[in-house]
């Protein structure tokens, strides 16, 4: 065993070492460059190209890839576990009702957000300092007052805080991407994190190009939608052409990763073999449920893009409802990978 270890250990290294090719370096640049070039082109368009294309898709196989990362028996992750799920319940069931709660008074609305914006920050501040105390330990001591640091500086600006999640949320999937190729000898991840450098320079340039430059044509729904999630209104002074485009640039790659990149990455579990999930190797009772479960997502998936085909408009802005139950979900997972 020992020698098999060894032989392991060296093999990584030698991988690490190993210089990286111009196509291992122009692939990940070309899919970064190229995601930009396109958003930055038709925003709209492609908005409602990959949202309908990818919408029901990433989510599935995100649910996929999540099942394989939670152990069988939780133990003594059980606290850790339960407020994880628990609490993404909760905080998605809250975030559904905000409007109905807030009814047509705009300053109760705004009181509503900060609250939820509070409660998240003190659900994810709690779960690090659990994560903090399991193996491997970590050191997070500024845990406390940056959760009161940020929780602030919500009460000051909701709406900001909150459109900074819709920002921040497709970067978590570079972080699973990147913790994952941690996991095997490969020198993709040097490659990967050169392509990420490349993302704030298209950004920038993104603005340079939208700056002075006219709002996005269109005084439809749909488009009303669009630039209203990526905070056309939030932030008024700025280009709604540049906040779509940005927007709709970091949720292609968002889609990419767990639609390709990580499929490909993982490709020793199968989508469909439920024996790769942990859960699964419980009992056979449990095997028939995750298949079933399964099973049930790839149908909510066709109905989802039957839906967007009857009335798009009114699909998507469910789906943007609903699907913040898993941006909350991917929240403990990113933690236990760290």
């Amino acid at each position: 065993m020992c020698a098999s270890t060894g032989r392991d250990e060296a093999s990584v290294h030698a991988i690490a070492a190993e210089p990286m090719s111009l196509v291992m370096i122009a692939i990940p640049t070309v899919v970064v460059v190229g995601c930009a070039i396109v958003a930055a082109a038709a925003p709209i368009g492609v908005s409602i190209i990959a949202v309908f294309l990818f919408a029901g898709p990433h989510n599935w196989m995100e649910a996929r890839y999540f099942l394989t990362r939670m152990p069988a028996r939780w133990g003594g992750l059980a606290p850790y576990f339960s407020l994880g799920l628990a609490g993404s319940l909760f905080l998605a069931g809250m975030f559904a009702a905000l409007p109905w709660l807030a009814g047509n008074n705009s300053e109760n609305g705004l009181v509503l957000v900060a609250v939820w914006n509070s409660l998240l920050t003190v659900w994810i501040v709690l779960l690090a300092h659990l994560r903090s105390r399991q193996n491997p330990r970590r050191d997070w001591p500024f845990l406390i007052p940056i959760g009161f640091g940020l929780i602030a500086v919500n009460w000051l600006s909701p709406l900001a805080w909150s459109l900074a999640l819709v920002y921040l949320h497709p970067l978590l999937a570079l972080s699973f991407l990147d913790r994952e190729l941690q996991r095997q000898p490969s020198v993709w991840r040097k490659s990967f994190r050169i392509a990420l450098l490349l993302i704030p320079v298209c950004l920038l340039g993104m603005a340079a190009r939208s700056a002075g430059g006219p709002d996005l044509p269109g005084r439809d729904l749909l488009t009303w939608q669009i630039t209203h999630h990526a905070g056309a209104e939030v932030i008024p002074r700025v280009s709604n052409h540049f906040l779509v485009a940005a927007h709709v640039f970091l949720e292609l790659l968002h889609y990419l990763v767990w639609v390709v990149v990580i499929p490909l990455t993982s490709r020793r579990n199968s989508l469909w073999r439920t024996r790769d999930v942990p859960l699964a190797r419980r009992s056979p009772n449990w095997r028939r449920l995750l298949t079933t479960v399964m099973a049930a997502g790839a149908v909510v998936m066709l109905l989802l893009w039957a839906s967007f085909l009857t009335d798009y408009a009114w699909t998507r802005n469910v789906y943007f409802t609903v699907a913040i139950l898993h941006v909350l979900m991917e929240i403990p997972f990113l933690l236990r990978s760290l």
